[in-house]
């Protein structure tokens, strides 16, 4: 009893696992060993026409890994016939269901590149954009069935093939538009900006432009609030949320695009105010004076204008009038006769009270910047140069 228990029991093994519908084949070739083939891996021959065929056949007895050979095996030896594309579009759609998404959307890119006649173009590029999306919004990469991780650079490759194969279709505006967000949510302000300069500039009448220009002022927007003493970041800021309301001037986002605008004057007067401060401990006068007019020039009235005004007028008394102007204005000044006196120092610029505005960055260099300066100006500074990034190289023709 106890031997036919040990012949039984593998017996009933095999019969589980390799349920009667799963019919592999045990293949035998002269001068090699026999080998099991597993469903579906079988090779298959014939003309297109007869592959075509044996994939609907497949796929009618669920048989999808046998179908999908078929189809890519027609568009490995006949690519050219033309059953082809329908095969190559056919394929890609079976890796989509199969949940192979990077398949997928390489198998639709082949339809678009080798057959951008194909009647299922616009299906295949809506089928790419639909795949990037979900790893725009989350979705990982995974091992053996696990999700181990982003698959961002996936997403950018896949919305970069699209702007490059359908440079005027429905989803381009949005596949360029989404190559930003990829950027964004990889930390890259800088191709970020560049990629939202390219929707505006490219596709100004889409709607999603008016969101790509807000984004360009809300990056520079965020390195303004970064803390730098650097002026760049805020007065770039200033200019893509000026382009924002100028452009869109109906827009929802209209309303905190000026909002954003009246922060950005406000932290522009702040910084100037530090700065003039910096300038007075250092006990050049000259420099903080510049810098305390700025205050009082873009906040008239308010109370760090004031201070401004307060401390000019102490520094004037302290150190007197000529040793708060600038080099060149004291050095023509001492040349002239006294009768040309005046005429020289009008030709400086000054605020009421007389004193000198800056009139260049070697009047008053600002002090060393505390944040990255890498973000590319803004788009209306910029010529119309800007291209969405280089796509992965081509895929094999075969899916």
């Amino acid at each position: 009893m106890v031997p036919r228990f040990y012949i039984l029991v593998p017996l009933l093994i095999c019969c589980v696992a390799v349920p009667p519908h799963a019919r592999g084949a045990v293949v035998f070739k002269p001068g090699e060993k026999a080998r099991y083939v597993a469903p579906g891996g079988e090779e298959i021959n014939g003309t297109a026409q007869e592959l075509f065929q044996i994939a609907q056949a497949a796929e009618n007895n669920g048989n999808r890994s046998r179908a999908m050979k078929a189809y890519r095996t027609i568009v490995r030896k006949f690519a050219r016939d033309t059953l082809a594309p329908a095969a190559a579009f056919r394929y890609a759609q079976l890796s989509e269901q199969a949940g192979d998404d990077l398949k997928a959307a390489a198998a639709y890119r082949v339809v678009v590149e080798q057959y951008p006649n194909s009647r299922n173009f616009d299906e295949a590029i809506e089928a790419q954009f639909r795949i990037g999306e979900t790893y725009l919004a989350g979705k990982k990469l995974k091992l053996l069935g696990i999700p181990v991780r982003s698959a961002l650079d996936n997403a950018n490759q896949i919305f970069a093939a699209i702007v490059r194969t359908a440079p005027y279709g429905k989803y381009t505006a949005r596949a360029q538009f989404n190559i930003g967000l990829v950027n964004e949510k990889q930390g890259n302000a800088e191709g970020a900006v560049k990629a939202y300069q390219a929707v505006v500039e490219k596709f100004p009448d889409q709607p999603v432009a008016i969101d790509a220009q807000y984004q360009i002022g809300y990056l520079w927007f965020n390195a303004a609030r970064t803390g730098t003493r650097d002026a760049k970041a805020a007065a770039n800021a200033k200019i893509g949320f000026q382009d924002f309301v100028f452009r869109y001037p109906k827009s929802e986002k209209a309303a905190q695009a000026r909002e954003n605008l009246r922060i950005l004057d406000q932290k522009q007067t702040t910084d100037a105010f530090k700065i003039a401060t910096f300038y007075d401990k250092q006990k050049n006068y000259r420099a903080a004076v510049i810098y305390y007019n700025d205050v009082i020039r873009q906040q008239p009235g308010s109370t760090a204008s004031e201070r401004a005004r307060q401390r000019v007028n102490e520094l004037r008394a302290k150190v007197g009038d000529a040793a708060l102007q600038p080099p060149a204005v004291t050095a023509a000044t001492a040349k002239k006769p006294a009768a040309k006196t005046s005429a020289a120092s009008s030709s400086s610029p000054s605020d009421d009270a007389g004193i000198p505005m800056r009139t260049s960055p070697e009047d008053a260099p600002l002090p060393p910047a505390e944040a990255d300066e890498s973000l590319p100006p803004p788009a209306s500074l910029t010529p119309d140069t800007t291209t969405a990034p280089d796509p992965s190289p081509t895929p094999s023709p075969t899916p």
